[in-house]
């Protein structure tokens, strides 16, 4: 029987009723004002100036990758260890992605990106995997060629990214605070802002709806449901933004508390087997040898539910079905790396309770 899961989804019940109740006797369900406080105030509390609220982490980065233009045949630079919606959206557009290796943090490798970068590379895409930040490296040579990055920090809510033209944010189930699914796009100009808040409903402008108070009459009417550039329904509720605004509240308490499991982690087992976390502390990883020779059953025997969360893309049928060459990070990393429970419904007894049963079987 399980007694530590990987993961348990933070839950503010009570709280979530209250804000709920309000919000359904509003009249207004759908992407209305608890939307625009939800965005304003997850700008305030990590200080952005441009964020858009939309219904899923995965619709941030198709949103980016639409602002940014990518279409069939563009190079593109991806690290190969991932959530599989980092890239999905990339194949969508027929871009040409080029796998690079991770280091040892497992995020995205900054020698191998250097290499690989070519005359015609249309963007970068980093990722904050576990919600450690990537290497500096990475946007300092993303600078000097002068290629766009976007940053998928869908695993670092709660965490300001001062890196990348486009950060990704995701509220899915599992993360640090949840709207039941739900993303949020940083922007860094105004520009873009405009245009993502259109493209997220259609295309169409409902700012400029809203300001004559829907009085659609024949010589507005056409223009108020005009659309420049056709855009999507991916936009967030206010059902939605209601819960995000509740977690919101919690998300200082909630990095804390996995910090200090994190810390009892590394108090535990530093010297006795390499550990991988920080940042968001979304995840925590260690690389165990001899992982699938019965190391991974024992754990789980014991009671501790581990995984290896994400596998690397590139054995996907979509992205070829095979190891690629030169990655011989990934390649060696691949049979280890682990990651032990980290959420906020366990303790740092349980950590120590972990560290020990993992103690005993290396």
């Amino acid at each position: 029987m399980t007694r530590l899961k990987l993961f348990t989804p933070n839950s503010y019940t009570s709280e979530w009723v209250e804000e709920l109740e309000k919000t359904f006797s509003s009249g207004w369900l759908a992407q209305a004002g608890k939307v625009a406080e939800f965005e304003k105030k997850f700008c305030e509390e990590f200080g952005y100036k441009y964020a858009i609220a939309l219904n899923s982490g995965t619709a941030t980065l198709e949103m980016a990758y639409h602002l940014l233009n990518i279409k069939k045949g563009d190079h593109v630079l991806t690290p190969v260890l991932t959530c599989t919606a980092t890239n999905i959206p990339l194949i969508h557009r027929q871009a040409k992605i080029q796998f690079v290796d991770i280091n040892y943090m497992l995020t995205m490798d900054h020698h191998d990106l250097y290499k690989k970068i070519k005359k015609n590379t249309k963007a970068i895409v980093t990722v904050n995997l576990g919600g450690i930040g990537c290497s500096e490296y990475i946007y300092e040579i993303a600078k000097e060629k002068n290629i766009p990055v976007v940053v998928d920090a869908c695993q670092s809510l709660g965490v300001p990214e001062e890196n990348g033209d486009y950060v990704c944010y995701s509220f899915q189930a599992i993360k640090h605070f949840t709207t039941g699914d739900g993303g949020m796009l940083v922007l860094r100009n105004e520009e873009d802002y405009e245009r993502a808040k259109k493209l997220r409903w259609f295309g169409i402008d409902r700012d400029r709806r809203q300001k004559l108070n829907f009085n659609f009459t024949p010589t507005n009417r056409e223009m108020c449901m005009n659309m420049d550039e056709v855009g999507w329904k991916c936009h967030m509720n206010d059902i939605a933004a209601t819960m995000g605004l509740v977690g919101l509240r919690h998300s200082k308490d909630d990095l804390l508390h996995r910090k200090v499991i994190a810390q009892t982690y590394k108090n535990h087992l530093i010297g006795k087997v390499p550990i991988i976390y920080g940042g968001s502390h979304w995840l925590f990883g260690i690389l165990l040898e001899g992982r699938d020779e019965g190391k991974m059953d024992k754990l789980k025997d014991a009671g501790i539910e581990t995984d290896l969360v994400h596998l690397r893309n590139d054995i996907f049928t979509p992205f070829g079905s095979k190891r690629q060459k030169g990655l011989p990070n990934m390649d060696y990393i691949e049979p280890r790396y682990l990651y032990l429970p980290i959420h906020s419904r366990m303790s740092h007894m349980d950590a120590t309770w972990i560290s020990q049963n993992l103690l005993e079987i290396l």
